[in-house]
């Protein structure tokens, strides 16, 4: 069976006064109908930009989108202005990173919410502000009748995002693309939206591609994670994988960061978090050689020259790494 969504070589560049920033550079990889697919990295690795391109939210110019991004066999890259606008919101929904700056703030969120299934389902006025009120009671917002009337600035951090996903929601789309759904909300917030998602996930079937940096949430969320670097895809595998053998120098970098829970209890045996020192390098010049190697510390004078070739080194766990046997027969 086709993967639902299978991007293909994706480039997105950006034309500046300065050069062309590169954003993301020759990214592959699918997502399976129902699936949980988690797209992590460090702020600026190209993970949001992916996000856009496949949404086609990229302003050309001064961006410009290359490659394939196949949804259900369609290349959406190919498709008109219109017909996108006819898969947008109804069978791939985003929910945005930040929701006091995605909502209207003149508008009610009963309105927002009403305007998707108006527009895609045929809807009348009366009838999207109904599936408002059912939406926004399925993510578990209290009052419902009551909030539908409200603006954006009448409502907590939390609930906005709640409303962010009943819009995402709202026609039953078959891909929820998710960018940082829980920043900048506290643990407890946090827990409730995810456990909201994965209901919902449930209940509505959807696939769902989850950008965010926060890898406790791709342990709870996801089955198989991305790895990006530098606008690339360094390594590819599931979330066993990933967690417990990675094999490119950055996730192991990206793991080693992660806090571990009682670690700073005791004086002995204490494990220090992993610092992955130097700068990410610049994405308005070409990069020779492996994007990571200013910074890698198994670096050698190959990596510095050639770039690696993304390879299946293990069943379904892909890595661009010149050293990864190395690294797995380590493991």
């Amino acid at each position: 069976m086709p993967p639902l969504l299978e991007v293909q070589n994706l480039q997105t560049h950006f034309g500046t006064l300065d050069g062309v920033v590169r954003a993301v550079e020759g990214v592959s990889f699918h997502i399976d109908a129902g699936e949980t697919v988690a797209v992590v990295g460090e702020s600026g690795c190209g993970k949001s930009v992916t996000a856009m391109s496949i949404m086609r939210l990229i302003q050309t110019p001064p961006g410009k989108i290359a490659g394939k991004i196949l949804f259900q066999g369609r290349d959406l890259l190919e498709l008109t202005e219109p017909e996108m606008q006819a898969i947008r919101g109804k069978d791939i929904s985003m929910v945005f990173q930040e929701p006091m700056t995605s909502l209207n703030p003149v508008l009610t969120v009963g309105r927002q919410i009403g305007e998707t299934v108006m527009l895609h389902e045929g809807l009348s006025a009366k009838d999207a502000e109904q599936r408002a009120i059912e939406m926004l009671t399925l993510v578990g917002i209290p009052a419902p009748a009551r909030r539908v009337r409200e603006y954006p600035h009448q409502l907590s951090g939390g609930m906005r995002q709640r409303v962010m996903i009943a819009m995402a929601l709202a026609c039953s789309p078959q891909l929820l693309v998710a960018d940082e759904p829980t920043t900048a909300l506290d643990v407890t917030i946090q827990a409730q939206i995810l456990e909201l998602m994965r209901d919902l996930k449930t209940r509505v079937g959807a696939a769902i591609m989850l950008i965010t940096h926060d890898l406790g949430v791709v342990a709870e969320m996801a089955q198989r994670v991305v790895v990006m670097y530098a606008g690339r895809k360094v390594e590819e595998g599931s979330v066993e994988d990933i967690f417990l053998h990675p094999l490119h120098p950055y996730t192991r970098g990206l793991m080693g960061a992660m806090p571990k829970l009682g670690s700073s209890l005791t004086t002995t045996g204490r494990t220090k978090l992993t610092e992955i020192e130097g700068q990410v390098p610049s994405l308005r010049k070409p990069i020779i050689g492996c994007a990571f190697a200013g910074r890698c510390p198994e670096v050698t004078d190959v990596c510095r020259r050639m770039a690696p070739a993304i390879e299946e080194k293990a069943p379904a766990h892909w890595v661009a790494c010149h050293y990864a046997a190395r690294a797995m027969a380590a493991a």
